[in-house]
């Protein structure tokens, strides 16, 4: 990989798949959904650390090596784009070890408020009423919206993790390279956020086009058994709804943005003028 490196990471159901199909269209880009990278670099810290067979024999500077060997290797066949963004929500919790393996590199966090989250992924659930999907592992946890919404934020699961881990870097000694973007300013504005965007990654503008997107990945999310989770709808823009959620979930998680206080962080918030 001769080029530079980026990551996505933040929220899920909060806009990084459509900020990846935006990003794709500049050719000079390389992005898409969650890539594998981030299990496979957990899983060697597993093998090489405290702990392990192999961890008294391999020092840190070979880890290190070892560790950005992984980015070389994954993205060898994508010499011809000069930036990559690499995906997977666990960035959020690794951001020491990525401030160290890339000086330079730059995590793009995408939130939403914690309720918006929770109804997008109930309506997806709701769509698909024939299939056992695999976010939840058995009866107790998928019988009704509370037990769904509840297991899903647990700190362990889809949408605890992430916040949890987003919190984390945002009030960690790298918040400086951590940038969060909004869904619903994303959706409103997209040119205005994009050009956001790319004064903090130090990159030229490039024209978007944001009323044909293009991103889908419906075998991943199949396997998931829960069909349209990575779907971008073909033009960005707001569509009002009202929630599925039963008032009390909703204005339980609606409490949840933590990046709405700026105060003791150093992370960079794109908000709207008013706030």
């Amino acid at each position: 990989m001769a080029g530079k490196i980026h990551f996505i990471s933040g929220l899920p159901r909060s806009g990084s798949t459509l900020l990846a199909a935006l990003l794709r269209q500049n050719p000079r880009f390389q992005a898409g959904m969650t890539s594998p990278v981030g299990s496979l670099f957990t899983g060697m810290l597993n093998q090489l650390g405290a702990g392990s067979e192999f961890g008294p024999v391999v020092d840190r500077q070979t880890r290190r090596r070892l560790l950005r060997g992984l980015f070389d290797s994954y993205y060898a066949g994508d010499d011809d784009r000069e930036v990559v963004f690499d995906t997977n929500r666990l960035w959020s919790a690794r951001l020491p070890a990525i401030v160290d393996l890339f000086p330079d590199a730059k995590v793009i966090a995408c939130v939403r408020n914690v309720a918006w989250v929770m109804d997008s992924i109930e309506r997806l659930y709701r769509a698909n009423p024939f299939e056992q999907t695999k976010l939840f592992v058995d009866d107790s946890e998928r019988n009704t919206v509370y037990s769904r919404v509840d297991t899903l934020a647990q700190r362990n699961r889809l949408v605890g993790f992430a916040w949890a881990a987003l919190k984390e870097a945002y009030y960690g000694e790298q918040a400086g390279s951590l940038l969060l973007v909004d869904y619903d300013l994303l959706a409103q504005a997209p040119e205005r956020v994009l050009r956001l965007v790319y004064d903090f990654l130090g990159e030229p503008w490039f024209a978007h086009d944001f009323e044909h997107i293009a991103y889908d990945a419906p075998a991943f999310d199949e396997a998931l058994g829960i069909s349209g989770l990575h779907r971008v709808r073909p033009r960005v823009a707001i569509e009002p709804r009202r929630t599925v959620l039963p008032p009390d979930l909703f204005e339980q998680y609606s409490k949840l943005s933590f990046w709405q206080d700026g105060q003791g962080s150093a992370a960079h918030v794109i908000r709207n003028k008013t706030d």
